[in-house]
């Protein structure tokens, strides 16, 4: 079992920026890929950002590159979502996700369903 569990989420002018945390604990942390989600208000959850094992891959959604970061620290088991430029399309609840990948694997992947634990979410919200 992982449990994760995300912060950092708040409310954010349009055009500032946010750090969002998600720290894992229970198993390997560096057995798992991580992938960050989002799900914003009467909408489908959305891929955002996945990142390997190693940190050595990442993979973003189309909507988000040049603006979200994703990077991990196996030695503090957490994952990180840097978000600059922060627009209100981006008002959502952001979940990240543990996906159990083989050893060394730089597998990465935006399907939820292949993601084994999923933290309970942290807010963001873009005022414009």
């Amino acid at each position: 079992q992982v449990q994760l569990v995300e912060s950092g989420g708040g409310l954010v002018q349009a055009g500032g920026s946010l750090r969002l945390s998600c720290a894992a604990s229970g198993r390997t942390f560096s057995d798992y890929a991580m992938g960050w989600f989002r799900q914003a208000p009467g909408k489908e959850r959305e891929f955002v950002a996945a990142i390997s094992v190693s940190g050595g891959t990442t993979y973003y959604a189309d909507s988000v590159k040049g603006r979200f970061h994703i990077s991990r620290d196996n030695a503090k088991n957490t994952v990180y979502l840097e978000i600059i430029s922060l627009k209100a399309d981006d008002t959502a609840v952001y979940y990240c996700a543990a996906d159990r990948v083989s050893w060394s694997s730089e597998r990465v992947t935006k399907k939820p369903d292949e993601y084994d634990y999923w933290g309970q979410g942290t807010q963001v919200t873009v005022s414009s």
